[in-house]
């Protein structure tokens, strides 16, 4: 294999597929990019066998085809500190040789016809959605995806399809997220996706897309890639029954103030209580130190006796950080009780601090 390509699609390939590297044990051939030359167009491939990158190259000068592999970690780290221009990438004797004027390194490579399969998306179903409305609704529901949580089924986010409807949803725990979006479907299912994968679907992700999925696999294709995921195996919590159905009290906030009053505790406690007067909302921290933080803001709330909710201030600005408004509702029913934030069709129901 001989080709010539530019360092910056070089670069830029390389850095996306970084995340699909196996990084810890080198001997594995999933540490390894997978090129293969053919058909005016190099094709570039990595997976750790739970999430897959591939990507189709057109911009490239191919005088010899083949196929090769290469640690993508120590590949993209020459890359980088090569100058702008064309690079020269060339297979002699299973050695990638990668040079560029002066400038030559080598590595070792692995037999690329042990490089794993990636799943087909023929045959397989599809969910018909349009992407930015996919990115948004992911984006949103992120925050409350858990980590390494031993019910594997809470490290993802769900995305429930109904007929007319998709939910995506996520939960900690301690909060759970929800976006329902208006959506036909020919298909009922529900999919748990894990969060790094969401993650990387962010990344990718902008234009016309097309989803396809199965029992094991979700499969998205765009103009200019192609990327697979695992689904998790479990059983989402009934999440619907969390959000409560009736609420006594329901104010429209401003999320700017409320976002500077709150980082205003942070910088003391992560912890925050919220008091709600009839003609001011008060924001104190919650610390077992002799420090304490205090603000407060004008702003009629109908409240009669003072109000009060104890809150992980990250949950809340979270929440605010993801809307685009500049307003939200938050609906309150005791103090010990779960609220709700609200935006649209953006919810977070959160577990209050019992106090």
């Amino acid at each position: 294999m001989i080709i010539t390509i530019s360092k910056s699609i070089l670069e830029n390939i390389l850095i996306h597929a970084g995340p699909f590297l196996e990084k810890k044990d080198t001997s594995q051939i999933t540490s390894h990019i997978y090129l293969n030359a053919n058909n005016n167009s190099l094709t570039l491939k990595a997976t750790d066998y739970e999430i897959g990158f591939c990507v189709i190259v057109n911009n490239v000068n191919i005088q010899n085809e083949g196929n090769i592999t290469a640690n993508g970690k120590k590949f993209l780290d020459i890359v980088r500190i090569l100058k702008d221009g064309d690079i020269k990438l060339e297979v002699k004797n299973d050695i990638l040789h990668i040079s560029q004027g002066f400038s030559n390194f080598k590595l070792p490579t692995f037999s690329y016809n042990e490089f794993p399969e990636f799943p087909s998306h023929e045959g397989k179903a599809r969910i018909s959605i349009e992407s930015h409305t996919l990115i948004e609704s992911l984006k949103k529901i992120t925050p409350a995806i858990d980590n390494n949580n031993p019910k594997f089924e809470l490290n993802g986010a769900l995305i429930d399809i109904h007929n007319n409807s998709i939910n995506f949803a996520s939960t900690d725990t301690r909060r759970l997220s929800v976006v329902d979006v208006i959506n036909d479907s020919e298909n009922e299912l529900s999919i748990i996706i894990p969060k790094k994968a969401i993650l990387e679907i962010q990344k990718l992700f902008f234009d016309n897309i097309e989803l396809y999925y199965d029992d094991t696999n979700l499969i998205i294709i765009s103009d200019q890639y192609t990327f697979f995921t695992k689904l998790i195996n479990g059983k989402f919590p009934e999440y619907l029954r969390i959000i409560p159905k009736e609420i006594k009290n329901k104010l429209v906030l401003p999320k700017a103030v409320m976002i500077d009053s709150i980082k205003q505790i942070t910088t003391i406690s992560t912890d925050v209580r919220i008091t709600f007067h009839g003609e001011v909302i008060t924001f104190e921290s919650l610390s077992d130190d002799n420090i304490e933080a205090k603000t407060e803001i004008g702003f009629s709330t109908g409240f009669s006796e003072p109000f009060s909710i104890a809150i992980n201030s990250r949950y809340l600005l979270d929440f605010l950080n993801s809307i685009n408004n500049s307003e939200f509702t938050i609906g309150l029913n005791e103090s010990n009780l779960p609220f709700i934030l609200s935006d649209e069709n953006f919810k977070t129901v959160v577990m209050p601090i019992v106090i």
